[in-house]
């Protein structure tokens, strides 16, 4: 299984082989789905809310409550992955009618682990949930191999405030190496905040410095 974002798109376009071709809502969505995860992630948030409203009012029109539950829970996830965790109002509006391996994920985003079956979560997060203690879940999450997921995974134990140094390392190159400017700006904020309250003002500098590059403030002579 992928991500979540990945399954609503795989889902909304498995007629795409078929005759006849994929009605236009279908593609729509997908396209504006995968806009605003972009957008999102890069910091347009504005665009990015846009791009959603409109998938939304695309899915609508197939009346597929299920399909727009699991949309407005990719949303969330995509969210979280930058520490954003909000309330997913949305889903909550749709739960009734959402899909039991979409009910799973919102309850593994919820915190809500216990006697939680893996099963109906995306494969890569199986040994997260399994972990024993929080240095495996740690190493669980940095080991995911596709990059949103696994800094949605190290953002659910920094909320259960189980993430370690390592992984908060993880998640800073994951997000500075795909360029996905909101959630590195989150994560380094939590790095700094950790080198503050820690004494150390060399990492804290440094820290500071990155922060103000991405922010598009001048570094020198800091």
């Amino acid at each position: 299984m992928k991500s979540t974002l990945a399954l609503l798109l795989a889902l909304l376009l498995s007629a795409c082989s078929s005759t006849p071709p994929p009605p236009d809502w279908k593609l729509n969505a997908v396209s504006l789905l995968e806009h605003f995860q972009a957008r999102w992630l890069e910091g347009d948030g504005k665009t990015a809310e846009i791009a959603l409203d409109k998938a939304r009012a695309e899915i609508s029109k197939s009346g597929r409550l299920d399909l727009l539950a699991r949309a407005e829970l990719a949303a969330c996830a995509t969210r979280a992955a930058a520490l954003d965790f909000s309330a997913c109002a949305g889903y909550d509006q749709l739960a009734r009618d959402a899909a039991a391996g979409d009910a799973a994920y919102a309850r593994f985003l919820n915190g809500d682990w216990a006697g939680l079956d893996a099963g109906l979560l995306p494969a890569h997060y199986a040994d997260l949930i399994k972990a024993k203690d929080d240095g495996a879940a740690n190493r669980a999450a940095s080991e995911i191999k596709d990059p949103l997921p696994r800094l949605i995974a190290t953002a659910l134990l920094f909320k259960q405030g189980r993430a370690e140094p390592g992984g908060l390392a993880v998640a800073v190159d994951t997000a500075s190496e795909r360029g996905w400017r909101r959630p590195l700006l989150a994560w380094l904020q939590v790095q700094l905040k950790r080198a503050q309250a820690a004494g150390d003002a060399a990492a804290a500098a440094h820290l500071q410095r990155r922060v103000d590059l991405i922010a598009g403030e001048p570094a020198t002579n800091k």
